[in-house]
């Protein structure tokens, strides 16, 4: 599984309503995209969540390679490239993504998190891994996603949540204008293997 994520920043006096209405209109084509878990739909507010800029972004969470790279070839980022610029897209390999019990999504937190240099890495992959299930059993859990960065060798933490989150200062809010998910309720529940 691959994490894409991409944001554009908006400057302060753009009309909000544009990304609003852009989103709706996008909507139901990733509501049936294939091979894709979940994209969502994220506008950060300035001033809200401790956020100086308004930010449009997407959060995808891809089932496979080929389908991510067949989104990307074919056109598909050419809709956020015209109206807001090219911006980089993160992407994560997935080592373990849950679907909680919870089902409309409201907000998503990013937190990214370094691995120590001389940080065993089975282990430290066995402790993401163990608590990603932890909060994927929480009662608020839409989804809860771990995925690692081989090159900056960062974990990167994605939970998506029907209460808006307890934060710190290294987590990121998103609230979501919208959840596509063709294939979110084929991700494993918490106590699955």
């Amino acid at each position: 599984m691959i994490i894409a994520h991409y944001a554009n920043r908006v400057p302060r006096n753009h009309d909000l309503g544009f990304i609003r209405t852009l989103t709706k209109e996008r909507a139901p084509i990733w509501d049936v995209r294939p091979e894709l878990y979940f994209k969502a739909f994220m506008l950060r507010e300035a001033g809200r969540f401790g956020t100086l800029a308004n930010c449009f972004s997407s959060l995808y969470l891809w089932r496979h390679d080929a389908a991510y790279r067949d989104w990307l070839v074919s056109g598909g980022y050419k809709i956020v490239t015209d109206p807001f610029g090219r911006s980089d897209i993160e992407t994560r390999f997935a080592l373990d993504a849950r679907k909680g019990s919870a089902h409309d999504a409201r907000f998503a937190t990013t937190e990214d998190l370094a691995i120590p240099l001389d940080a065993d890495l089975t282990a430290a992959f066995a402790r993401e891994i163990a608590r990603n299930r932890e909060i994927a059993a929480q009662s608020d859990t839409v989804a809860a996603i771990v995925g690692v960065d081989t090159q900056n060798w960062t974990f990167t933490r994605v939970l998506l949540s029907a209460t808006e989150p307890n934060v710190n200062e290294s987590t990121v809010v998103w609230p979501i204008l919208h959840l596509a998910r063709p294939l979110l309720d084929t991700l494993p529940k918490a106590d699955e293997r």
